[in-house]
């Protein structure tokens, strides 16, 4: 599969940004979990953080943590075992008018269950754990890979990433196998109910009508999914795929995919044969468009957590890079695009943390939690601190603004540039080379922007500017 040509770094291509080195850090956002395995936030500034024995709790903008939890079904759970437990969460698009909201965990009989909760008020901190829909049983043969992620598409969908069942080295073949939900990226309709279910099928799913395949089915030939996510730009999905005993995957699909995809398991690991009898040609298989192996170079790796790739406005140096970690060694990696390729380099080690997920903030930050530490870490650069949007050169406020903003300076400005996340100039201003200019707000949309302002001498600046 080719890689679809990357959209160019906005804020470099448009803003003229020197692209240094990156200088990945980690600064301690909450702390207190146990165990973390997901991040989520349903459409507000706070940060839902699931913990594997059951129970979501909520972190507030400021890195506090709510005493109550948000959902607790710790004993509907089982967690035993390094790889059950309450796995995956989702809310649903319309989540602040309907309240609904999904989770996928491993029940008491070793199965996995998605199921729809409903929070009542959504923007409440609780919600009430009788409302459980049970949506599907997945019966689990072994106790590990079982996935276990969850995530709406732009189309309105959910997906649900399944592992191979367990064991090792896929022993039946659940991967290839079509008549089975399992080592699959399932996509339902939760809209609709249909056929018995409380989900339907969507109509343009590929194998719908396929008497030799479920319907459910989008993706097959997957392992263990351990962390996925679509892009909140282009809506392209990445898949961090945790190898069987030597390679790392990372899957990267284009947001026109229309699914059927095989990606190999348990025919290929990586890009490397591992047990090929019986299985399609290569030519009709979709390999990772990133690998690492456990001791090819650095500490010694094991298993990938997958991440995002950055869209937010605090780290320019980071715009479009994806972000991924491994669980072992205790880096965080990044694939920068390069061309059709993708660039991959990793961090120093930020040991004591077991890497278990990150987390995409509304604004498009992100953040990263450690299993063993139990701490959740806003992902900064260095290179590039906050304090860098807020020299003394110039002065703009109120920020956040609504009807107009004030931009002040100890030089003579010449321009005023405003630019939406996607790069696109919404308000220019010629600034007649005075040092105080006011700007109207009121006719720009609620939401984040970058703010370019250009003294006489050439001088650039960039700010982040929020409307409310």
């Amino acid at each position: 599969m080719k890689t679809k040509k990357t959209i160019l770094l906005f804020i470099t291509a448009i803003l003229n940004f020197i692209v240094y080195s990156q200088e990945i850090d980690i600064e301690l956002f909450a702390s207190g979990f146990n165990s973390p395995v997901s991040i989520k936030h349903a459409g507000d500034s706070r940060l839902f953080v699931v913990e594997q024995e059951g129970v979501i709790k909520i972190v507030n903008s400021d890195g506090s943590v709510n005493t109550t939890p948000f959902l607790n079904i710790d004993s509907r759970v089982i967690d035993t075992g390094s790889e059950r437990g309450l796995l995956g969460l989702a809310f649903h698009p319309q989540y602040m008018s309907n309240g609904f909201f999904f989770v996928n965990y491993i029940n008491n009989s070793g199965n996995t269950v998605v199921s729809r909760f409903i929070a009542n008020p959504p923007d409440g901190n609780t919600a009430d754990p009788n409302t459980e829909e049970v949506l599907l049983t997945i019966n689990q043969p072994f106790s590990n890979h079982n996935g276990g992620d969850l995530a709406f598409g732009n189309d309105g969908h959910l997906y649900i990433a399944t592992g191979d069942g367990g064991s090792g080295g896929d022993p039946d073949n659940y991967g290839q196998n079509l008549n089975s939900l399992l080592g699959k990226m399932l996509r339902i309709n939760i809209n609709s109910a249909e056929g018995g279910n409380n989900y339907a099928i969507p109509a343009d799913n590929p194998f719908v009508g396929n008497g030799a395949a479920l319907d459910e089915i989008w993706f097959y030939g997957l392992r263990n999914p351990w962390r996925f996510s679509f892009d909140s730009l282009t809506h392209d999905m990445w898949i961090g795929d945790v190898g069987q005993g030597n390679i790392e995957e990372i899957d990267f699909i284009e947001s026109t995919s229309t699914g059927g995809e095989n990606f190999g398991w348990r025919c290929y690991e990586g890009n490397s044969p591992y047990n090929t009898s019986g299985c399609p040609d290569m030519s009709t298989l979709t390999f990772p468009i990133g690998q690492y192996t456990h001791s090819g170079n650095g500490p010694f790796k094991c298993s990938i957590t997958g991440g995002y790739r950055y869209r937010g406005t605090l780290f320019p140096n980071f715009y479009g890079l994806y972000f991924f970690a491994d669980y072992c060694s205790n880096e965080i990696g990044t694939l920068t695009p390069n061309g059709s390729n993708w660039d991959m380099a990793f961090t120093n080690q930020f040991t004591g943390n077991g890497w278990t997920t990150f987390g995409e903030a509304l604004n498009g930050e992100l953040y990263i939690a450690g299993g063993s530490s139990g701490n959740v870490y806003h992902i900064v650069d260095n290179s590039l601190s906050v304090d860098e949007f807020s020299k003394a050169t110039f002065n703009m406020y109120p920020n956040p603004a609504k009807d107009r903003i004030t931009i002040e300076s100890s030089t003579a400005i010449s321009k005023i540039n405003i630019y939406s996340l996607q790069g696109k100039v919404v308000k220019s201003v010629d600034s007649n080379n005075r040092s105080n200019i006011e700007i109207k707000t009121n006719d720009l949309a609620k939401g984040l922007y970058l703010t370019e302002i250009i003294s006489d001498e050439g001088i650039k600046e960039t700010k982040k500017l929020v409307i409310n």
